[in-house]
């Protein structure tokens, strides 16, 4: 009787140790439905410097992923203008488990290149894709890399034009000489320059804090200043307003984020954008749409010419009507 009544027992506890486990698996099972019910994407972010124009690109680049429903998770690094460490970024998000890097700017692009051939880039802020050797061709890139420029093929032209219109002869241009996009664009602006007739006057920094003077030295000796899509110099950027406005001299820029930061005018389009469109990209590469290789390189979409009416009023500039520019009040 008491070997049948132990039996009863065993068997009842093995019963309630199965219907446990089998609650437990029902539990792990519904844990890893909620899991997987949204993919999480890990996205390493490189930049090479902090400053409006890069920061806009990368809060497009982001809404853009947001807009696409995906989820993710971002690792995002500053290199604070510093080759080494835009080095250290790229190597450190290479050999994470990021499934995707958004490089913001021509050398946080080519630092994260060097790192890997495999896991897909995609860059913004770039002004030669090809000269950087970022991609074969803007119509087929190969490789893992693809992303949107910042030179629209029209926007040198445009400035220069109007800034015949401003009657400037002579024109300053600040830039710091290491940084290969903005090395691409003086050479592409001198020549046009020349075309039209125009002298470039050009004065080189290596850091921010030798932009004023650099600027100063062209007083006197230009009519104008063109500041380009340089990093280093759009840092300090204020510096070249206070010298251009304080000698009456026009200042055109490279984008618009220039223009309302205090620059007169420029023939260009939004940071935030080109960040944007880098984003959809994105979207389409980690979903499984497409491939780096596949997804041509693009230029800025929406060009136009925008001037700042405050900056115009303190050079006393009149604006016509025939320029057919957008006025930021």
């Amino acid at each position: 009787m008491k070997k049948t009544k132990w039996t009863l027992m065993l068997m009842l506890l093995a019963v309630i140790t199965v219907l446990a486990a089998c609650g437990g698996e029902d539990e792990a099972a519904d844990d890893s439905s909620s899991d997987t019910g949204e993919k999480t994407y890990k996205v390493g972010i490189t930049q090479l410097m902090e400053h409006p124009s890069l920061d806009a690109a990368s809060e497009g680049f982001k809404a853009a992923l947001e807009e696409a429903g995906l989820n993710v998770e971002y690792d995002a690094q500053l290199a604070q203008g510093d080759n080494s460490l835009n080095t250290t970024i790229a190597q450190n998000l290479v050999n994470s488990d990021v499934d995707l890097i958004f490089a913001n700017s021509t050398p946080s692009a080519q630092a994260a290149l060097a790192q890997t051939t495999e896991k897909p880039i995609v860059f913004t802020s770039v002004t030669d894709a090809v000269a950087a050797q970022l991609v074969q061709s803007m119509e087929q890139p190969g490789g893992n890399v693809t992303g949107t420029i910042d030179l629209h093929p029209e926007t040198i032209d445009k400035t220069l034009a109007f800034a015949q219109k401003l009657q400037l002869k002579t024109i300053g241009m600040v830039y710091n000489a290491g940084e290969p996009n903005s090395v691409e664009q003086v050479k592409q602006v001198k020549e046009k320059a020349a075309a039209l007739g125009l002298v470039i006057q050009e004065a080189s920094v290596s850091t921010s804090a030798e932009v004023k003077q650099a600027a100063e030295s062209l007083v006197g000796k230009v009519d104008g200043f063109y500041i380009i899509t340089d990093n280093t110099v759009v840092l300090a950027l204020e510096s070249v307003i206070e010298v251009a406005n304080t000698n009456k001299l026009p200042l055109l820029v490279g984008e618009l984020d220039s223009v309302a930061r205090g620059g007169l005018a420029a023939y260009g389009f939004e940071y935030y954008d080109i960040g944007f469109e880098a984003g959809q990209m994105a979207a389409k590469i980690l979903t499984g749409e497409a491939a780096p290789a596949d997804l041509p390189v693009q230029y800025p979409q929406n060009l136009k010419l925008l001037i700042n009416k405050e900056t115009a009023d303190t050079l006393g500039l009149d604006i016509q009507d025939s320029w057919g520019a957008e006025l930021l009040q």
